[in-house]
């Protein structure tokens, strides 16, 4: 368990933890026992409004929908702007939404630190991958990674990382659709994991990129336009004065003046500085994220895409961190939405967001906000759920098994093939998974993230000397480095499967299975003699010029 450390002693680890934490709180599922509250058929109303805007959406880019790269990566249509916003929608979670805003109500100034933590990944997005990632690829990732290396041994590895990565994320969001469901709308577990699933095969299947970009779109704009509402009402409340503000939340908080000091969550340091690798680098690994840099028409729009997702999402988490004060100073002492019993909020913490909406807008747009954070779980299994589909499609049948000799439509139909399959898979997971903390699956998706895709895709585009073999050792090592870690650490080996001591001591792997991986890349790369390795030494002169210049990327992933 996480313990409170004194502000004054390891601070600095404390810190570190707090900022990279934040994502996983960003990203995972809504965690714990929930309580599930009665029928909101305001919300239904409203969610159901959503659906039907959006599968006509749906239906709209389903007839224009005809090639791979409309399936893949919507024709290259979408401005830096909108792929900005769908960038927003994929990382503005429900579970952001309420876990953050609830975390600041009980906490106080810690939540903002989890807030702004969020964005620790994006730098090296916008500074070091974008823009050459759009130059060297076409629909995958691991089209820019196997531009000048062997693209069987790659894109299997590659696509073994990617269906990793996804299966672990979906679970975690399926689960959470399920306990939101039961939240916010009194409905069933199971009957909200089916609906999630059903409905996002609906929009990958049909509408490929162009329609699941077009739903992160409009929910990202939704879930900003609702957060401002409540901000600007709580803001209005209080004179539109941040002192009036704090100063009233320190009356009532039964913390008092400790709100508005940070504290320190933190295990130990090691764990501290793995989950921040994990998460600062494994942001940048991310499969779903990475193949929205193929959607723009070139590199700038690339760029722009990641100047204008920083600044939404940045946006949010302030707004996140009003709205978590403002539930201090409406809730506190607000008999309508406490529990006589426990003198808490209804329905705990993480239901600060939702009941603050009701506070300041009724019942109407108490639906509205319970609406739109089911919506954005569809946009985030959607582009997941694409990512894996395209990893199976293009990277496993059309590049290492059909070896590039494969018919757009042949390419297409595995494709939705792969989609429904994946969805069902997920459906059937959430299910399962319904009783099971799930926290940790987000963690270890960051940390294979970070040991597998990253180091090879930096690599990659970095360094002359990289070699398959290196590439495809190094990453394996680091691939089985986090899962072997994660299987013998404190929350399987002890916390699941109920032994007394963990064989590895670290909750979070990435600081070991990320060096792994970076060790054993280079000098396996650097021990390659081979006239294979010679000649990709070679390769990189011509691969540097077009990740600058974008001259002939259309053939990027014919290499």
């Amino acid at each position: 368990m996480l313990r409170i450390l004194p502000v004054n002693k390891h601070y600095v680890a404390g810190m570190f933890l707090l900022i990279s934490t934040s994502v996983v709180y960003a990203a995972g599922a809504i965690e714990g026992e929930v309580q599930r509250q009665p029928l909101n058929l305001t919300a239904i109303t409203m969610f159901l409004l959503f659906v039907g805007a959006t599968l006509c959406i749906t239906y709209w880019a389903a007839r224009r929908t005809k090639s791979t790269k409309d399936f893949y990566a919507a024709g290259g249509s979408i401005s830096g702007l909108q792929n900005g916003l769908a960038i927003a929608g994929d990382f503005m979670s429900a579970a952001s939404f309420l876990g953050i805003s609830g975390l600041v109500f009980a906490s106080g100034f810690d939540g903002l630190i989890y807030s702004i933590g969020f964005l620790v990944g994006w730098p090296i997005i916008l500074f070091l991958l974008a823009e050459r990632l759009r130059n060297l690829g076409k629909y995958t990732f691991a089209d820019a990674v196997s531009y000048r290396l062997k693209p069987l041994p790659i894109r299997s590895l590659s696509a073994c990382g990617t269906l990793t990565v996804v299966l672990l994320y979906l679970i975690a969001q399926m689960v959470g659709a399920g306990k939101l469901i039961q939240v916010l709308f009194g409905l069933e577990y199971y009957l909200a994991v089916i609906v999630v699933g059903v409905l996002m095969i609906l929009y990958v299947t049909f509408g490929g990129m162009l329609a699941t970009t077009w739903v992160q779109i409009i929910k990202a704009v939704l879930l900003l336009f609702g957060a401002s509402f409540i901000a600007v009402a709580v803001m209005n409340q209080v004179g539109f004065s941040f002192d009036n503000l704090f100063s009233s939340a320190i009356n009532l908080h039964e913390k008092g003046l400790a709100i508005l000091s940070p504290g320190g969550l933190v295990s130990d340091p090691v764990s501290a500085i793995s989950l921040g690798l994990a998460l600062m680098f494994g942001t940048a690994g991310l499969p779903h994220i990475l193949m929205r840099f193929f959607t723009v028409p070139d590199a700038r729009e690339a760029r722009k895409s990641v100047f204008y997702a920083t600044g939404f999402i940045g946006y949010f988490y302030i707004l996140t961190f009003i709205i978590g004060f403002g539930a201090i100073v409406m809730l506190v002492n607000n008999t309508q939405f406490l529990d006589p019993e426990s003198g808490g909020i209804i329905g705990g913490n993480n239901m600060a967001a939702i009941h603050l909406s009701q506070a300041v807008g009724g019942e109407i747009f108490l639906g509205f906000i319970s609406a739109v954070a089911f919506a954005t779980i569809l946009a985030v299994v959607s582009g997941l759920t694409l990512s894996g589909a395209s990893a199976i499609s293009h990277d496993l049948y059309a590049s290492v098994i059909r070896h590039g000799k494969v018919q757009q439509g042949e390419e297409l139909k595995v494709s939705r093939v792969a989609t429904i399959l994946l969805g069902i898979a997920a459906i059937f997971l959430g299910i399962i998974f319904e009783q099971q903390n799930v926290a940790y699956m987000v963690g270890l998706a960051f940390a294979i993230a970070a040991s597998v895709n990253f180091p090879i895709l930096f690599l990659s585009m970095y360094w002359q000397k990289l070699t398959t073999k290196g590439a495809f050792i190094g990453g394996s090592i680091g691939l089985l480095t986090a899962v072997t870690c994660m299987l013998l650490g404190p929350t399987i080996w002890v916390d699941i499967l109920g032994n007394a001591n963990a064989i590895f001591p670290y909750k979070h792997p990435a600081l070991f299975s990320i060096t792994a991986a970076f060790f054993f890349i280079i000098v396996i790369s650097k021990m390659d003699s081979s006239d294979s390795a010679k000649d990709e030494a070679i390769a990189f002169e011509d691969q540097y010029v077009r990740s600058q210049t974008g001259l002939g990327a259309e053939g990027a992933s014919q290499h």
